[in-house]
């Protein structure tokens, strides 16, 4: 009997010892399936992280870069500004050369005349110092000098009032105060050349540095017709965009 139910025996304990491994070896299963499902979270966590921070940088970059497009167009407005001022600056010189050039030959060969001499004329600006004074004011502007350059553009434009650079210093003389937060005296200025030269190169920079001196008095109302103005007039123009933008705003 016992030699019979020995061998059952010896075929249960085998069994048993082979069960064993199998089921500890499905624990150890699971625990790896679960170590990899966290890393996978988190892995996955991190990419989200990474893919937040990478919309917000360029969030901020095409931020920076609508900044760096309205600063481009208010450089190129002043950049044409002065170029034309240089051009005017150019003209006048020579127009004083070739003045000066006739009037010469008017003294070298006199007409004889037997009328009485006629009252003599007001004597004209000079030329030269026209265009000295202009270009010391702005000499002063450029240096950040801004209270004598503003006294210095005021000046001219009273002792030369029919200066063609009459339009750029009464601009340059509002820049220079709104620079000093004298925003009534600026508009002054900016208003007489958008008024009384609008087909100048300034008088649509001027309608812009006139609603920067309106916002700056809290004058939102004026500040929007003035911009609304300015798209009107001069559409095409790099102070038109900036003044869009502004209305957007």
């Amino acid at each position: 009997m016992v030699q019979r139910l020995l061998p059952r025996l010896m075929a249960a304990l085998l069994a048993g010892l082979c069960i064993a491994p199998a089921a500890q070896a499905g624990l150890f299963d699971d625990e790896e399936a679960r170590a990899r499902v966290n890393a996978l979270r988190n892995e996955t966590g991190s990419r989200l992280d990474k893919l937040e921070a990478s919309a917000r940088a360029q969030l901020e970059l095409a931020n920076q870069i609508e900044q760096l497009k309205s600063e481009i167009a208010r450089l190129r407005g002043e950049n044409e500004v002065l170029s034309n001022d240089l051009a005017n600056a150019i003209k006048r010189q020579k127009d004083f050369y070739v003045d000066l050039d006739n009037r010469l030959r008017k003294l070298e060969t006199p007409a004889a005349s037997t009328e009485a001499p006629a009252a003599a004329p007001v004597a004209a600006a000079d030329p030269a110092a026209e265009s000295r004074d202009y270009e010391a004011a702005l000499t002063q502007l450029r240096g950040g000098k801004y209270k004598d350059a503003a006294g210095s553009f005021i000046a001219f434009t009273k002792a030369y009032p029919s200066s063609s650079f009459l339009p750029s210093a009464h601009f340059w003389a509002a820049s220079a105060l709104y620079q000093l937060k004298d925003n009534i005296g600026a508009a002054e200025h900016y208003s007489r050349v958008a008024s009384q030269w609008p087909d100048d190169s300034r008088a649509p920079d001027a309608l812009l540095g006139l609603a920067s001196t309106q916002q700056a008095r809290n004058d939102n109302v004026g500040a929007t017709r003035s911009l609304e103005k300015l798209i009107s007039r001069y559409p095409s123009s790099s102070a038109a965009q900036i003044a869009r933008q502004r209305l957007k705003k």
